[in-house]
């Protein structure tokens, strides 16, 4: 049997961090090998503790997250950083990417993406969100073909735009795309109000009329695990 996977959590915010690590104790072959609110404190504990991966804030007292990244890998190129922050921006990205991250992840994210991400940063992978991968391709210039269907949509719009087309629920597109439910609903309004329909029915038939995605129905049931700080979730006109 393989040993468990040690996780060193580094957040400033002692109720974010006490939920990782409440999280990350319960789940198989995942450690909680230690914590740390700042950023120093989190260069020390990683010399001390050498664990397999860190959950890394980029927002921290002391040493900001990417500097603290980068003083640990250059220590310990063998430890894998997971950035797991709120910050989407690509300067932010890129800056924690020269330093050395493997990932980067929204803390919008939820229980099971965090502890995928955890496990192929252990095993010496890269993982980052759709959204920063997106980012990333534009900006080395490698950007997928623009879709001109719909053309008032965002990138990320036209993304879920045909996640819905396929007929997934606001639940199951939030899993895939690594986004939180309340972000998904965000872009659904959008989304309903660029393509000029009221429900997800409209939206569907409008979508699949323009040949964006095929007219695959999948199961539709609604699936919530919930994240750090779900709380139930009301009837919504665009779930």
């Amino acid at each position: 049997m393989f040993p468990p996977l040690r996780v060193l959590v580094v957040d400033d915010h002692p109720a974010f961090r006490a939920a990782i690590c409440a999280m990350l104790h319960g789940t198989n072959g995942i450690e909680v090998a230690g914590q740390a609110a700042d950023g120093l404190t989190a260069v020390a504990e990683a010399g001390r503790l050498a664990p397999d991966v860190i959950l890394m804030d980029l927002n921290l007292p002391d040493l900001d997250g990417v500097e603290a990244t980068r003083r640990i890998v250059n220590a310990s190129p063998h430890t894998g950083v997971l950035m797991l922050t709120m910050f989407e921006n690509e300067a932010a990205v890129f800056a924690a990417m020269r330093a050395g991250a493997r990932g980067y992840l929204l803390k919008g994210a939820r229980n099971e993406q965090v502890v995928r991400a955890v496990r192929v940063i252990g095993d010496g992978e890269a993982i980052f969100s759709p959204a920063i991968a997106t980012q990333v391709l534009s900006l080395l210039g490698t950007e997928p073909p623009r879709d001109e269907s719909f053309p008032k949509l965002t990138a990320r719009e036209r993304e879920i735009m045909r996640l819905i087309a396929q007929g997934m629920g606001n639940a199951s597109i939030a899993d895939q795309l690594v986004l939180s439910p309340k972000t998904v609903r965000n872009h659904v309004s959008h989304i309903f109000r660029k393509l000029q329909v009221t429900d997800r029915a409209q939206a569907i038939a409008k979508i699949r009329k323009a040949g964006v995605a095929r007219s695959e129905q999948q199961n539709g049931t609604y699936r919530d695990s919930g994240s750090l700080f779900a709380k139930p979730r009301p009837h919504d006109p665009c779930e």
